[in-house]
């Protein structure tokens, strides 16, 4: 049996995915999605469950960040959950003066409380969890929470099915240590991070590598690399496998326009979107080409 870390603690969105992604496998829940991506590099664990973005609050800079650093790691499976919140308080309390949460589960229900617990002070704290332990512990009123923590916390449902956004959503990646890939299915995401150099138009450069290729981008992001001021890492979400010949052809071009390009993983994608391929640049396409051009380096014009 695999042991699967996840961004923890027990009774939050990072435990659900890590069930869809990891079912039947040993789950064990670390502080920080730095410590769950070392437990993968050290070999505590065999894969790690973290958030990497929501479709409220962005992107997840910590796990941008453990990514890009340390020895590498590659996503090979991913998990979007709708994000919906249970609102839990001690057994037999009365008003609620205070609820406490994590900074982005407060902002997604931000008009529920004010429309139904008006009177309520809105309390940050480190995870959704931490919340439901504080009320646990008389620290808070009330938590907004996954609903998988009422399996771990002796806690009322005051509410359940709680978002400001109905279509809210988080998506969880899977990564494990760098080895054998999933398969190609058509309906892929391939992602890499690039540093490149900071000069006019190196950004512009690096799509238009995907670009000519007739690559669609599905996400953009950047990060500092920490070691000077205005120097990027930029991390990239693009349509395809790199099992597929435009994908890898891509992939040698941004190679060589970058100081350094790690390669973070292809695998299926959560959603089943279907790669879209333009004519004139499916993968038979770059086969006939790169054919045809071995036959003029031979001599072979025939």
């Amino acid at each position: 049996m695999s042991r699967i870390a996840y961004f923890g603690p027990q009774g939050t969105f990072t435990e659900q995915a890590a069930r869809v992604l990891a079912g039947g496998e040993e789950l064990f829940p670390v502080e920080t999605v730095r410590l769950a991506m070392t437990a993968v590099r050290t070999g505590e664990a065999d894969a790690a469950c973290v958030p990497i973005e929501n479709s409220v609050e962005g992107v997840v800079p910590a796990t941008l960040d453990a990514l890009s650093e340390s020895t590498p790691l590659v996503a090979v499976a991913e998990a979007i959950l709708p994000i919906r919140f249970s609102v839990l308080t001690r057994r037999g309390s009365g008003d609620v003066k205070t609820v406490a949460s994590h900074p982005h589960a407060l902002a997604q229900v931000r008009e529920w409380l004010e429309a139904n617990l008006p009177d309520a002070h809105p309390v940050a704290s480190s995870s959704t969890s931490a919340a439901a332990v504080g009320v646990l512990e008389g620290q808070f009123d009330a938590a907004v929470c996954a609903p998988v923590a009422v399996e771990h916390y002796d806690l009322e449902v005051l509410a359940t099915d709680v978002a400001d956004v109905t279509d809210a959503a988080t998506r969880f990646l899977l990564v494990r240590a760098p080895g054998e890939l999933p398969e190609p299915t058509g309906a892929d995401r391939t992602s890499v991070v690039a540093a490149a150099a900071n000069r006019t138009g190196t950004l512009a450069e690096l799509l238009t590598e995907l670009a000519t290729r007739g690559i669609n981008l599905t996400r953009l992001d950047a990060r500092p690399t920490r070691n000077n001021f205005g120097e990027y890492r930029f991390f990239i979400d693009f349509e395809g496998h790199v099992a597929e010949p435009r994908i890898l052809d891509a992939l040698t071009a941004l190679r060589r326009q970058c100081r350094n390009l790690r390669f973070l993983g292809s695998h299926p994608r959560a959603d089943g979107t279907r790669t879209t391929i333009e004519p004139g640049f499916g993968n038979d396409d770059f086969v006939d080409a790169a054919v045809w051009a071995d036959a003029v380096r031979k001599g072979d014009l025939a």
